[in-house]
């Protein structure tokens, strides 16, 4: 929890360095032509879509800037543009989303890059392309690359490769702005295309989805082997990370070991752009002091936003702090787990040779004494399970004007607290069959009992774990509470 609200605070504060991204790549215009299909033509076995809206958004590397601009990061672009309509559009959409586009290449050799995307209902029914395969000429290479050296010379905290293989970034490019970033210190994170990576070499990381990782690895999608020789991949490039995207799959970071961090999204309308979601939050997060993984888990709930919308669609800071609220809430309740559950929790804590710390009680009207007892719980290993005891057995034991809170209500405060990773309910006079189902590593009592007094500590021992008396705050007690409350 306390990770959560380190990451929740970091976005509320994007934007609040004086310091910019800069992007780099092919921008393109996403054009969506919006209506529903109710039949087919009568000239040929299509289908006729009655159009009902057009949208037009800034999509490739205009897209990247507009994710960190949304999120509130001072954001400058170096693209290409032709002379037409199209240019005009893209160009004022990214002036609308406060894009510095003063670098933005004029073509009179190409057009500008457009998709046109014909939509019946949620269903893509065509896309049109608009588009030049001629490579740029030398003076357009040239022109380029003194945009570059201007836009370097502003000293961005990060560069972004936006790379849609449209010939912007060739290797010369590529390398020319890696090696300038490398000596100025600058972070380089590449979203790379084709199946030559030797372009990003010294970069400072690659984010490739799956089928582009496969490809660039000369495998196959379905090759369990795939994350591996993706590690491989980096070390041979030089990278200091390597980024993923893996669908549904979620996202996997390659550093010294391979991370996978699950996928967000509750539901999926369309994938496109979130690739450029992920590579603009890392980007943030990165240039506020996060580390990658800690970047990497803000950019996963990111493009569980976006691929919630139709079409291309940038992640904005508000909606990313909504996701990421509405997460973390459910993330607390969560931790109330039944046995079946929770045994998967304990599995999985296990296969990851954490120490798993048990303890119990009524946690009946909750205060500083319980919250300390936890903390200090909780310390003597990685993930501490909480037994609780059911309305009915707090009664038996306390009395029939017990509990104070029903056991819903004290389960669902006691997992909001950061110490506690799951909370179970039991209905027995002891836990007794519940440590002997877990199998923890220790059992944590209050300092009030003994070693002998403490239920299943013979058990905990036998199988090698401990026993950890924790001393109590002194004056702190729900009966001295409901004294108060009633004198």
């Amino acid at each position: 929890m306390l990770m959560q609200q380190i990451l929740l605070d970091t976005v509320r504060h994007f934007g609040s360095l004086n310091q910019h991204v800069l992007v780099i790549g092919d921008v393109m215009l996403d054009r969506y032509l919006m209506g529903e299909v109710n039949r087919i033509s009568p000239e040929a076995p299509v289908p006729v879509v009655l159009l009902k809206s057009q949208q037009d958004r800034a999509g490739g590397a205009a897209n990247v800037a507009a994710n960190l601009s949304l999120l509130g990061i001072k954001t400058h672009i170096i693209g290409c543009v032709g002379h037409d309509g199209e240019a005009a559009i893209l160009l004022d959409l990214m002036a609308e989303s406060n894009i510095n586009t003063e670098h933005v290449l004029r073509s009179t050799h190409r057009p500008t890059i457009a998709k046109t995307r014909i939509l019946g209902g949620h269903q893509q029914m065509m896309r049109l392309d608009q588009e030049s395969n001629a490579a740029f000429t030398s003076d357009e290479n040239s022109e380029l690359a003194h945009a570059i050296q201007k836009q370097l010379a502003m000293d961005p905290a990060v560069v972004i490769l936006s790379d849609y293989a449209k010939g912007l970034l060739s290797a010369d490019i590529c390398q020319m702005v890696i090696s300038q970033c490398n000596a100025q210190g600058i972070t380089v994170l590449v979203d790379p295309k084709g199946h030559d990576y030797t372009k990003y070499k010294h970069a400072t990381a690659l984010t490739p989805n799956k089928k582009e990782t496969a490809e660039a690895c000369l495998t196959s999608i379905r090759d369990p082997e795939l994350i591996a020789k993706a590690a491989k991949l980096k070390d041979s490039l030089d990278l200091k990370f390597m980024v993923v995207t893996r669908g549904e799959e979620g996202i996997s970071l390659i550093d010294s070991h391979a991370h996978l961090l699950p996928a967000t999204a509750k539901q999926v309308f369309d994938v496109s752009g979130a690739g450029d979601t992920v590579i603009a939050t890392l980007a943030a997060g990165l240039m506020h002091r996060l580390s990658p993984l800690e970047a990497l888990q803000l950019a996963n709930i990111a493009a569980g936003v976006v691929v919630g919308k139709v079409g291309t669609v940038p992640i904005n800071r508000a909606d990313l702090i909504e996701a990421m609220t509405s997460e973390q809430s459910s993330e607390q309740a969560h931790k109330v787990c039944d046995l079946p559950q929770l045994l998967q929790k304990v599995d999985s804590w296990k296969q990851a040779k954490q120490k798993i710390v048990f303890t119990n009680g009524c946690f009946d009207l909750l205060h500083a004494g319980h919250v300390t007892y936890l903390e200090a719980a909780k310390k003597r290993g990685d993930k501490l399970i909480l037994g609780l005891n059911t309305d009915r057995s707090v009664s038996a034991l306390k009395g029939p004007t017990r509990p104070v809170v029903n056991e819903n209500d004290r389960a669902r405060v006691l997992a909001a607290l950061e110490s506690v990773d799951a909370v179970i309910l039991f209905d027995e006079d002891t836990p007794l069959n519940l440590i002997n189902t877990i199998k923890p590593d220790v059992i944590a009592k209050g300092s009030d009992y003994t070693v002998d007094q403490v239920v299943g500590g013979k058990e905990v021992e036998s199988w090698g774990g401990e026993i950890a008396l924790i001393d109590l705050v002194a004056g702190r007690s729900t009966s001295n509470i409901i004294k108060k409350m009633n004198s």
